[in-house]
Order: structure tokens, then C-alpha cells, then sequence
């Protein structure tokens, strides 16, 4: 399991730690904010394109190479900018780390769930997390110190070398696990599998999660700055978002598995407890920031082991890919709504009318996921 949760935390490390350091040290290649965008955008776009036909792939000829193929394609489109250091290639390495990162995320997932049984998900999944949630709170506290030591380039060496170490690692550790035979399936039929509230509402209740996090990340430290908090305090705010969703997540797999936790107990609770943590962020003052982080740190980290927990038992074993990366996708379309979805109220109105809207909807979820499943049942 060990190299699965390096693989999770490359992903995670890779995607924030150049992220937050893209407009810091790239001024030649990064003349706007719209070319910042761009940069930013390539990395999510290409998810949200490939995560559903990699997860395919993974179930037609086996995760593990799916797994080591990313891997690799990681390492090698970071080492394309480290060796060229020139803007166009900039935004080639960029767009490979997000395809290769839409390979090797879902495979691990997949991988995750083929190698435990059902009754040990739930602490594979939150574990798996775990190490996820130490990337994202690392990538751009290491990622600010490689690029002020060796600039962007040493960066992405870093990252070329640790996606590399990390392929290998899976190559010696990880089993073949090899993939299922299939039924035959047809378009209707994976329309049915993905509009049935199985598999709907824990990938809504991820979408929803991922949401509120990045909604967190981006837009908390905004409002402790117009409270008048230093970068130190709105620093200190989002790690303690990211600190609460890593302690939590092995803790509710733990839950579920010895069935202290129900996968809609904890999902309706975690949704509420986000939504009572954007609520806070609506308050004025350093209070309002730190309880908005931790809560939406707790809510966020109770989702995301149970969702994909639940995926994961409610999906054929040989179709495990295929609904990994599209619920992968959900969690990208997440990503991106949630700080639209608020920027866009914050235009209109103010911030904490853009708090208040994710919030409800948020609050909204658990409602509407007892009524999708009392009408299947």
C-alpha cells in the first residue's frame, strides 16, 4: 500500500507546490494573469478530460500498468522543463503532469480498493487520503522553498525525481492485480450505473467536499486579509484546513470499517460540518477564519474516505476504474464550481454572500441524497 499513498501524495505535492509558486518565480513565462490562468487551468482541464478513460483503460488491462504508465509520463513531463527551461515547454510539462496525474490517480484509487477487502476500506481509503491532504499542505510550503533556493526548474527536478522514485517503488512492491473479465456493456448501461443514486450521491457528497476546501484555500486567506490579518495568520488558517482534513480521514475509515459510522451518517454529517464552516468564514475577524478552516477541514475529511469507500462496495470489482476516475471527475468539477460559484456571488454582491450560497447548498445535500434514496428504494 505504501507506494499507493506516494503515488497520492505526488499528485497532490505536484499540483499545489507549482501551483503556488507559478506567478512567484516565472516572470518570463507568466506575463499576465490571464496567462497564469491558463497555466493553472491545464493541470485540472486535462482531469476532468482523461481521469473517466484512464479509470477505463485500468479495468480493461489491469490498474498496476496504468499505475507505473503514469507514473512515468510524470516524471518525464517534468523533466521537459527542467532541461529546456523555456516558456513554451512550460506549457508542455504543465499539460503532461495533468494527463499523467489522470492516469496513475484513479489506478491507485482502483488499486486501493482491489487490494482490501470490503471490511478494511474505510482505513485504506482515509490513510490513502491522508497522505493526499500532507501534499496538498506541503506542496507550497516545500515547493516556495525549492523555487527560492534553485528556482522554478529545481522544482520540477524534485518532482521528476520523485515521480520517477515513486514508479519504481510501485514496480517492485505493488502485485499484478489482474483485471476481472467483463460483461459486455453497453452506452444505456453505464448511463444507468452513473445516474443511480449508489453511485450519485457519494460522488456528489465528494464533488461538494472538494468545493468547500478549495472554496477554503482560495478565498479564506482573502477574507483574513480584509480583516486585517497578516499573511502569517491567513497562512496559519488554511494549514489548519488541511492539518484537520489529514487527522480526520484515517480515523473516519477506521469508523466505518468497525461500524461506529454509517456511509450516509457520515456523509450528511460531514456536508453539514462544511456547511457550518463556510457559515463561520461569513464572521468577521480571525475567529470566524480559524473556525471556518477547522470545520471545513472536518467536514471534508469525514467525506472523502466514506465516498469513495462507498464506490467502492457498491461497484462491480471489474468496473472499479471506470467509476474511480469518474468520480474523480466529479471531485475536479467540484474543485473548479465551488470558487467560481462563489467568486461569481462576490461580484454581485460581497464575500460573505458567496459563503453563505455554498453553504446552503452544501447544508442542502443531505436532504436530497435521503430523498434520491428512498426513491431507488
Amino acid at each position: 500500500m505504501w507506494p499507493l499513498y506516494a503515488a497520492g501524495f505526488t499528485t497532490a505535492f505536484g499540483a499545489h507546490g507549482i501551483a503556488a509558486n507559478l506567478g512567484a518565480d516565472s516572470a518570463d513565462a507568466v506575463t499576465s494573469l490571464l496567462v497564469l490562468g491558463g497555466l493553472l487551468a491545464l493541470y485540472d482541464g486535462a482531469e476532468v478530460l482523461l481521469k473517466p478513460l484512464f479509470g477505463t483503460i485500468a479495468d480493461r488491462i489491469g490498474a498496476r500498468p496504468v499505475l507505473l504508465g503514469g507514473l512515468v509520463a510524470f516524471a518525464v513531463a517534468s523533466a521537459l522543463y527542467a532541461l529546456a527551461d523555456s516558456p513554451g515547454w512550460l506549457w508542455a510539462a504543465r499539460l503532461g503532469q495533468g494527463a499523467a496525474a489522470s492516469a496513475f490517480s484513479p489506478a491507485a484509487s482502483a488499486l486501493v480498493a482491489r487490494m482490501n477487502p470490503a471490511a478494511k476500506r474505510g482505513r485504506a481509503f482515509g490513510s490513502y487520503g491522508f497522505y493526499k491532504s500532507v501534499g496538498y499542505t506541503l506542496g507550497p510550503l516545500l515547493g516556495g522553498a525549492l523555487v527560492w533556493a534553485g528556482g522554478l526548474r529545481l522544482l520540477f527536478t524534485v518532482l521528476a525525481v520523485l515521480g520517477a522514485a515513486v514508479a519504481v517503488w510501485a514496480l517492485i512492491a505493488v502485485p499484478v492485480v489482474p483485471p476481472l473479465p467483463r460483461a459486455r456493456q453497453t452506452v444505456l448501461d453505464l448511463a444507468r450505473r452513473l445516474t443511480d443514486p449508489v453511485f450519485l450521491v457519494p460522488t456528489a457528497a465528494l464533488a461538494g467536499a472538494t468545493a468547500a476546501l478549495s472554496v477554503g484555500v482560495g478565498f479564506l486567506p482573502v477574507s483574513g486579509a480584509v480583516a486585517g490579518l497578516g499573511a502569517v495568520a491567513t497562512g496559519a488558517a488554511v494549514s489548519v484546513l488541511a492539518a484537520c482534513a489529514a487527522v480526520v480521514q484515517p480515523r473516519a475509515g477506521r469508523a466505518l470499517d468497525a461500524g461506529r459510522l454509517t456511509v450516509r451518517g457520515g456523509l450528511s454529517a460531514g456536508l453539514l460540518l462544511a456547511a457550518a464552516g463556510l457559515g463561520c468564514a461569513m464572521l468577521p475577524g480571525l475567529a470566524g477564519v480559524l473556525l471556518g478552516a477547522a470545520l471545513i477541514g472536518v467536514g471534508t475529511g469525514l467525506i472523502t474516505p466514506l465516498g469513495f469507500a462507498a464506490l467502492a462496495a457498491s461497484t462491480p470489482p471489474e468496473r472499479l476504474g471506470q467509476t474511480m476516475g469518474a468520480a474523480e471527475l466529479g471531485r475536479e468539477l467540484g474543485d473548479a464550481g465551488g470558487p467560481l460559484l462563489v467568486a461569481g456571488v462576490a461580484a454581485a454582491a460581497t464575500l460573505t454572500y458567496g459563503y453563505g450560497v455554498l453553504a446552503v447548498l452544501l447544508a442542502c445535500g443531505p436532504v436530497v441524497a435521503v430523498a434520491l434514496l428512498r426513491r431507488r428504494g
